[in-house]
């Protein structure tokens, strides 16, 4: 049988909406990668890969894609054994971005990516290829 409906409401209701600041133990981190039971490659503002565990209550409820972002809590690390890759937990999942990005803690290095069509070279993108008529010879 599956969770309770009022449980996967409750997990995305405290989802959409940010913490007022984070601990020292906290971090925003990028998704890179999903490893499989519940383990996820995230990369932190300082372009270090570590790998999470999802939290449980989250686990089954909500998705995370590729390229999102997560709250990363690393105070958990102390707990594992020293052999374990996992370095912490997700214990929240940006989905409202816009939200989050007004707050300040939201690292500079995730700032939105916009393009500079300002290239020295022509975008061939939707043209013709050359053609040959322009060595007609004889």
């Amino acid at each position: 049988m599956g969770k309770p409906k009022r449980n996967v409401l409750a997990a995305a209701e405290e989802s959409m909406t940010p913490p007022d600041e984070l601990t020292d133990a906290q971090s925003l981190a990028r998704v890179v990668k999903a490893e499989g039971n519940n383990l996820y490659t995230c990369q932190l503002p300082n372009k270090k890969s570590i790998v999470v565990e999802l939290e449980p209550r989250f686990r089954n409820t909500i998705w995370i894609k590729r390229g999102g972002y997560v709250l990363v809590d690393v105070a958990s690390s102390e707990e594992r054994p020293k052999t374990s890759r996992v370095v912490g937990e997700i214990i929240n999942v940006v989905r409202d971005e816009k939200e989050w990005r007004k707050q300040p803690y939201w690292p500079k290095q995730f700032s939105k990516n916009t393009y500079d069509d300002s290239d020295d070279e022509e975008s061939t993108v939707g043209k013709m290829p050359p053609s040959d008529s322009e060595d007609d010879g004889p």
